[in-house]
């Protein structure tokens, strides 16, 4: 049977391929190109696909929607789903799951768990853990570490026990 033009399940020109296996050294050299999604294995020197993958390299960029593990000195993404572990972890969109770096940011909406010495994420669900924790929203979650902020609240123990305050050290909360 045909399979109609708005099928998502078939790649298309402008998304790729799908593929098991990528092996690259910079973004315009490796197996396959960015638009090609890979759903399995990534080994990179610095690699940039959409994929749904266990990516090992020194710089991992996921681009689009994408997920899985990524284990690196750098990852990057547009929104992600996942595990991340690296020195510097940087979503340009909303994360979910679990983020371990020496500096981990979310421009968007982290939902989970960021583990570093510098943790900043626009909107918060979870819990961030690190010696700096800073988010501009908390839908609700704690803050555990020596400096943390949550920039949206603006008055000190009025809300108290459900918030708490602007900035706290040790810990800082929003429970709705």
């Amino acid at each position: 049977a045909p399979v109609s033009e708005a099928s998502p399940a078939l790649p298309t020109a402008e998304t790729g391929s799908v593929h098991f296996f990528n092996l690259a050294l910079v973004p315009d050299v490796q197996i396959y190109n960015r638009a090609d999604r890979i759903e399995g294995v990534t080994l990179s020197i610095w690699g940039e696909n959409p994929q749904m993958s266990f990516a090992l390299g020194l710089v991992n960029g996921s681009r689009n929607q994408s997920g899985g593990f990524a284990w690196g000195v750098v990852n990057y993404a547009d929104d992600f789903t996942g595990g991340q572990l690296a020195a510097v972890n940087w979503t340009k969109g909303n994360y979910l799951g679990a983020q371990v770096a020496i500096v981990n940011f979310v421009q968007g909406t982290m939902t989970g768990f960021q583990w570093g010495a510098v943790n900043y994420a626009h909107t918060v669900t979870g819990l961030q853990f690190g010696i700096v924790n800073y988010c501009e929203v908390m839908e609700s979650g704690l803050q555990i570490g020596v400096v943390n902020v949550i920039s949206e609240t603006t008055t000190w123990f009025s809300e108290f026990p459900q918030r708490v305050a602007p900035a706290m050290i040790l810990a800082n909360w929003r429970f709705q």
